[in-house]
């Protein structure tokens, strides 16, 4: 009996590759659109020619493979359809996509990955093959995966991927001793950097970076890269995140403008009640983290995070943060954006604070590295271990 549930390599040809190509591009429009779902993009292709596409937009609209279908009309029948992320198989906030492509007559789905959701997780491509549809899967699999790596970890873990950033100097630093850090890296990478606001759900910082910067925290200058009117297109408004154990945040710092951006401040046990009335005036949301005394569990601030549908989060600072993110190892991904700039000074901040590892053995290893230009910057990313 044929095993539907084989997931061999298959080999495909280079029309296979293009369209596929076409179908992630498609996906990545709905980056930090469409979270906590997945970014799926789909292409239908008929005797050499593309008669439908499509990308799943925000949290609970029709599907990638519906757009697709539904554009293609009467060319779907004996058609091929590529798909970023397997088809689903069962009800939730839409009805099967399985379905949608048995009824529409499509004759062929190339797959890049499956569905880590353990209601499809392989279930997707048996349906297919047991109503006769040819199914490949693995076409473009590593750039799939890359793609929702948020998503993965999310439906798999119930817990938020988090990338680390930091703009620094080549040696280092953040800012200098006088605590100053406006502008450390160009134009282009403050830009790239909104970008990274806009495709994450929230970003998080502590509260020295709100006493010293006084930032907005929010995705202004980011155009949505995959999109020429430069406009970024979210379901939801993009969450600050501030970890103030004694909730020191200012009633009057721009992240307690919450009307169009809601904050959420992280405080500890001993934050004075007084403060946290105070704050919740202002709109914002108060979550007590774990943890002994005035210190913040990051571990156990994830695992909440992620209760409340967080996916994504984006750390951006400061030292201290970043320190604390790395001990409770919470961090999936860094992002350093490096200046051709040498700040100097044993006082002057650094990425990541605290006392640090004993020994270059203990350091956090890195994988996966990539290296890319940017004006005059370097971004360096990689995965944590």
């Amino acid at each position: 009996m044929k095993n539907l549930f084989s997931f061999k390599k298959e080999t495909f040809s280079a029309a296979d590759r293009s369209y596929m190509t076409k179908a992630l591009e498609l996906a990545g429009q709905a980056l930090g659109i469409s979270s906590p779902d997945p970014v799926v993009g789909a292409v239908v292709v008929k005797n050499g020619k593309i008669v439908g596409e499509g990308f799943h937009g925000a949290f609970a609209t029709p599907h990638a493979e519906t757009w697709a279908i539904q554009k293609a009309r009467r060319n779907a029948a004996g058609a091929t359809i590529y798909v970023t992320l397997e088809p689903c198989c069962h009800f939730g906030n839409n009805p099967p996509c399985c379905t949608t492509i048995i009824n529409a007559g499509l004759k062929r789905v190339v797959v890049a990955m499956s569905d880590p959701n353990p209601l499809v997780n392989g279930k997707g491509v048996a349906e297919l093959r047991a109503a006769g549809t040819r199914v490949d899967v693995g076409l473009m699999e590593v750039e799939a995966k890359k793609q929702n790596e948020a998503f993965i970890k999310f439906i798999t873990k119930k817990i938020p991927f988090v990338t680390l950033k930091s703009a620094l100097s080549m040696d280092g630093k953040i800012a200098a001793y006088t605590r100053d850090s406006k502008w450390i890296t160009s134009k282009e990478s403050r830009v790239y950097a909104h970008y990274l606001r806009s495709i994450n759900d929230a970003t998080m910082v502590g509260v020295g970076t709100v006493l010293q910067d006084n930032p907005d925290l929010t995705p202004r200058l980011a155009p949505n890269w995959l999109e020429k009117s430069g406009k970024v297109k979210v379901s939801r408004p993009k969450t600050r995140i501030v970890i103030d154990p004694l909730g020191k945040t200012p009633l009057s710092a721009k992240v307690c403008r919450t009307k169009k951006n809601p904050t959420i401040i992280v405080v500890s046990k001993k934050c004075p009640a007084d403060r946290i009335r105070a704050l919740e005036k202002k709109g914002c949301q108060i979550m007590v983290g774990s943890g002994q005394g005035e210190k913040v569990s990051f571990s156990k601030l994830m695992a909440e995070l992620g209760k409340t549908g967080f996916a994504s989060i984006l750390i951006e600072g400061g030292g201290n943060v970043a320190a604390s993110a790395l001990k409770d190892n919470v961090v999936d991904k860094v992002i350093y954006i490096y200046a051709p700039k040498i700040i100097g000074g044993k006082n002057a901040v650094t990425a990541v604070e605290g006392t640090g590892v004993k020994s270059p053995a203990e350091a956090w290893q890195l994988k996966d590295l990539s290296i890319l230009t940017l004006g005059e910057d370097w971004i360096v990313r990689g995965y944590a271990r």
